[in-house]
């Protein structure tokens, strides 16, 4: 019959925990899916495509977020124009006028 040491034991535990991190380090790096992106990396096809998608989703949802924005910053300028503020009221009303005349005319307004 054999007998473990002291200094197998601790040998053991050492070895254990390593495979522990081991495992661990494994399956953390598959949440990742590491490998699924070195394989991107390796076909330019898929990533330019990838990338072209991309680009198209930010373009657009900047285009939407921008009209969003501009119409509530409209919707509210007309609504201080109703509220006839003195400063602000004629500033906004000459922006308005400008604009008017810009969508008439086509051309550029300039005032001396």
């Amino acid at each position: 019959m054999k007998y473990k040491t002291v200094g197998e034991k601790k040998q053991k535990s050492k070895l254990d925990r390593l495979n522990d991190k081991i495992d661990a380090l494994s399956v953390n790096m598959e949440k990742m899916k590491l490998a699924e992106y070195v394989d991107m990396l390796n076909n330019p096809r898929r990533l330019l495509y990838i990338n072209f998608l991309q680009g198209i989703s930010r373009g657009f949802g900047t285009a939407i977020g921008f009209t969003i924005l501009a119409a509530i910053v409209i919707y509210f300028m007309q609504r201080i124009i109703l509220i006839n503020i003195p400063v602000i009221g004629e500033f906004i009303a000459d922006l308005v006028e400008i604009v008017q005349m810009q969508l008439r005319v086509g051309a550029m307004v300039t005032y001396f």
